[in-house]
């Protein structure tokens, strides 16, 4: 399997990243240990959403539609967000 994921700062509540791996669980631990140049400053993170895919060329495929149009991502945040109010 493989997935697109969203993060959220732990450090920065407001900073949500965007990814994809065929490893969540083994990506959020790099995430966390510092190991990814672009989220170590705002580590620690969290899992918020997920959706799993077969193969690998659609999970990036969402993520690059996801991280490219606001139409698709704002909508997302959105619902991410009112789902961690509670």
């Amino acid at each position: 399997m493989w997935y697109f994921y969203i993060l959220q700062s732990q450090k920065d509540l407001d900073y949500f990243y965007k990814g994809s791996t065929g490893d969540l669980k083994r990506r959020l631990n790099q995430h966390n240990k510092g190991e990814v140049d672009s989220t170590r400053p705002r580590k620690p993170w969290k899992l918020v959403y997920y959706e799993a895919y077969v193969s690998e060329k659609v999970a990036r495929l969402r993520e690059k539609s996801v991280k490219q149009s606001g139409s698709v991502s704002v909508p997302l945040l959105r619902r991410i967000k009112k789902s961690l109010e509670d």
